[in-house]
């Protein structure tokens, strides 16, 4: 994103509005992030992979470029979950990305450039076997007591 923040702005008889080019960002990558198959952000300007563990790194695999009459242009690097068809995936993405912003914002979305950074793999079933505690570890004191 640019190093000045841009603003849509409307003005009506009861004041104005004014959404930071930043919200409408953080729109698209949430509404991206709850897409099935994606893993996370990607932004290819930095080769940084964003987790969205954080809110505030959120919309960095994102640009906006706001528009003259009430339009958007929308560019968003995701990374692919292994298994899923990429440009399914990436239909959906433009698909969810335009219908939260449309719907959120008002504004009117011209179009959605997806770039796909890479593919990232589910941990493995054994892996997640490791993690479960067996079976003996997770009796009760009461069930111990009756054992004896």
């Amino acid at each position: 994103m640019a190093d000045h923040k841009e603003y849509w702005s409307t003005e009506s008889d009861q004041g104005s509005i004014r959404i930071s080019e930043d919200v409408v960002a953080s729109i698209a990558a949430l509404s991206a992030s709850e897409t099935k198959g994606v893993s996370g952000l990607y932004s290819s300007l930095t080769s940084d992979i964003v987790g969205f563990i954080s809110k505030k790194n959120l919309s960095k695999g994102v640009r906006i470029e706001l528009g003259d009459d009430d339009t958007v242009k929308v560019e968003i690097g995701f990374l692919a979950l292994f298994g899923y068809n990429i440009c399914d995936v990436a239909k959906e993405v433009q698909e969810n990305v335009k219908s939260s912003i449309e719907s959120m914002t008002g504004l009117r979305v011209v179009e959605i450039n997806v770039h796909v950074g890479g593919v990232t793999f589910k941990p493995s079933a054994s892996a997640e076997e490791k993690a479960e505690p067996a079976p003996s570890e997770t009796e009760t004191p009461a069930e111990t007591a009756d054992a004896e």
